[in-house]
């Protein structure tokens, strides 16, 4: 007899696999079916509907990149060495990325629309987690006099996102890297000035 928690977790693998690759509208019940190897009904049993699914799998590979993301932060001691850190993470992020398939946040960014309002309201979620996490050190660096004290941290953590996020659909579309490192080059500089 299988471990339901096993199940469960094998179903949001590689169903978070096949989202991020392929597509949420894309992928079918029965391409994931073919990857896990066990029945719609036991898909069914551990989610009542594919749009379940698919949030439940969002939150999963959102956990996954931010649990990479946030050991690199947790290495470092200051703030401006946590924001270099995500720069550095988010630099190899095509040729290396963490998560296959690319960055989830982005690509469901791109597929959300008004069809799919409960998934939608899933991704803003992640994007205010990643936002909020930026400015929080922005903040602890204000507080640590390690940033300047008139800093927009709004300002600079929707900037720092957009330019991540933006660089990353680049480099992904030209299949290299250089789109992206020439952003968190661009960011280190932006970080230098805000710097005490």
């Amino acid at each position: 007899m299988r471990n339901p928690e096993i199940t469960k977790e094998k179903i949001l693998k590689q169903s978070g696999h096949l989202f991020n690759t392929q597509g949420y509208k894309a992928t079918s019940i029965s391409d994931i079916t073919k990857a896990t190897g066990l029945t719609k009904g036991a898909i069914y049993r551990h989610f009542e509907s594919k749009a379940v699914l698919e949030m439940e799998t969002l939150s999963h590979l959102s956990t996954q990149m931010f649990s990479y993301l946030r050991v690199k932060i947790k290495e470092e001691r200051t703030a401006p060495e946590k924001l270099r850190a995500i720069f550095n993470f988010f630099e190899t992020y095509v040729s290396k990325p963490p998560v296959k398939g690319g960055c989830p946040l982005l690509n469901v960014a791109i597929e959300v629309d008004d069809a799919h309002p409960a998934l939608r309201k899933r991704a803003v979620l992640m994007l205010d987690m990643f936002k909020d996490a930026i400015i929080t050190i922005l903040s602890n660096g204000v507080k640590y006099n390690q940033l300047k004290s008139d800093i927009d941290k709004d300002y600079y953590a929707t900037v720092i996102i957009a330019g991540l996020e933006g660089a990353i659909m680049m480099s992904k579309l030209r299949g290299n890297d250089d789109d992206i490192a020439r952003v968190a080059k661009h960011l280190t500089q932006m970080l230098k000035e805000i710097e005490l």
